[in-house]
């Protein structure tokens, strides 16, 4: 499979696999010396979620370990998996993470630790360019996840206040040159997102009102290759 994938992709392209938070410890080990066996140093960037009650094990691995973009807990539901050096590299959703400034201080707890941090980013334009912003104020920021690069419409939802574009050639621009996070809605882009049978911007979200969480210290959501250039 991986040399499949490296041959559909090229040969100049990091990989980084997911989805094996339901991997038991000696599968992960075993994937982890496959990966190993089938590529070459410096090819690979990480493996996500690989199950971190193995961590006295697969630290062993030479592929670095990802994980966190399910943890909901602030700074202090990052710490341990930091202080106990389960993880190579920390990944945190800024949505959910705690925003900015708490997505941030989990960035610079784990540099302090020599654990790098990537982020996790599967939202609107505007939380991209809150990450990019969070991203570019973390020294040890690795890259930005974004799951829209093919779709034609979502850029289309802000406008940008700067003079430089929100991406270019694989590259998220810092906006510098302009207030706030550097973007406007474009309302009527965003209207035509609304739900058929919805007449304003924000409607009740009662489902909200529950106590409910999906914490998790790994995630197992799909396989995917990430491109760094």
């Amino acid at each position: 499979m991986l040399n499949q994938v490296r041959n559909a992709v090229g040969y100049e392209m990091p990989l980084c696999a997911d989805h094996f938070g339901h991997f038991d410890v000696n599968n992960s080990i075993r994937f982890g010396k496959l990966w190993k066996n089938t590529d070459w140093p410096g090819s690979k960037i990480w493996f996500h979620g690989l199950i971190l009650k193995a961590q006295g094990f697969l630290t062993r691995l030479e592929t670095p370990i990802i994980t966190g973009e399910d943890i909901y807990c602030l700074r202090d539901g990052f710490k341990p998996l930091i202080d106990a050096r389960a993880v190579d590299i920390i990944h945190p959703d800024l949505g959910t993470s705690g925003g900015l400034l708490e997505t941030k201080r989990i960035g610079d707890y784990a540099e302090e630790h020599g654990v790098a941090m990537a982020m996790h980013m599967a939202g609107s334009p505007v939380c991209f360019m809150a990450n990019v912003h969070c991203a570019a104020a973390t020294q040890n920021f690795l890259s930005l996840e974004h799951h829209s690069v093919d779709n034609p419409n979502w850029e289309g939802i802000v406008k940008m206040t700067g003079s430089q574009p929100m991406i270019t050639k694989g590259f998220a621009n810092v906006p510098l040159d302009s207030p706030g996070l550097g973007i406007e809605l474009n309302e009527d882009a965003c209207k035509k997102f609304l739900p058929a049978n919805s007449k304003q911007w924000f409607d009740p979200t009662p489902e909200w009102d529950q106590k409910q969480s999906h914490d998790r210290l790994w995630s197992c959501r799909f396989l995917k290759v990430i491109c760094l250039t």
